[in-house]
């Protein structure tokens, strides 16, 4: 790998690891980073999970389960260094891609797994009114508490039986009372 082949943008990879050690593999890098100080160069490490709810006996249980197993999303900015932390991490075997170069995901890849920022353009900030349009609290109304941009939520102060209640909402679910 020649040094003139960087552009020092972030970009999504995929690392293969061995089954079982995901979270270890994270763990373990993000300890390098900052032991080494190299969070410029390091922005999100992700082992994609899903709630999965099972049924036994009547009860209903909630696990996470892991969507990639075997796998670790990395955002990053590629160099000799970073390319070399992550390949000799123990668990990790490489980097998903052809031969020795890491092939950083396509912008379609990224938003199928649901990773790209798509800037939500929201007409109401905190400490305003709004009106919840479906779900289960459809028609109620509440103050905004907090937007959460990263994961698409807002906190909103539903008044209910008489109680102020938390509730966390996607931004659609919302419109600002004028």
């Amino acid at each position: 790998m020649s040094q003139n082949n960087y552009d020092n943008v972030p970009r999504w990879y995929v690392v293969h690891t061995y089954s079982g050690y995901e979270n270890k593999v994270k763990t373990d890098l993000e300890k390098t980073i900052k032991n080494r100080e190299l969070e410029d160069y390091f922005f999100d490490i992700i082992v994609p999970m899903e709630e999965q709810i099972e049924i036994k006996d009547g009860n209903k249980k909630t696990n996470l389960k892991k969507v990639f197993p075997g796998y670790v999303l990395i955002k990053m900015i590629v160099t000799e260094e970073t390319w070399y932390i992550v390949r000799n991490t123990r668990g990790a075997t490489g980097f998903v891609g052809s031969g020795t170069e890491p092939i950083p995901l396509t912008d379609e890849e990224i938003r199928k797994m649901g990773l790209i920022e798509d800037s939500v353009k929201v007409d109401y900030s905190v400490n305003d009114n709004v009106q919840i349009l479906g779900g289960p609290l459809n028609g109620y109304t509440g103050v905004v508490q907090e937007i959460n941009k990263e994961k698409n939520k807002v906190r909103v102060l539903v008044s209910m039986f008489g109680r102020e209640t938390p509730v966390e909402l996607e931004f659609s679910q919302l419109q600002k009372i004028s």
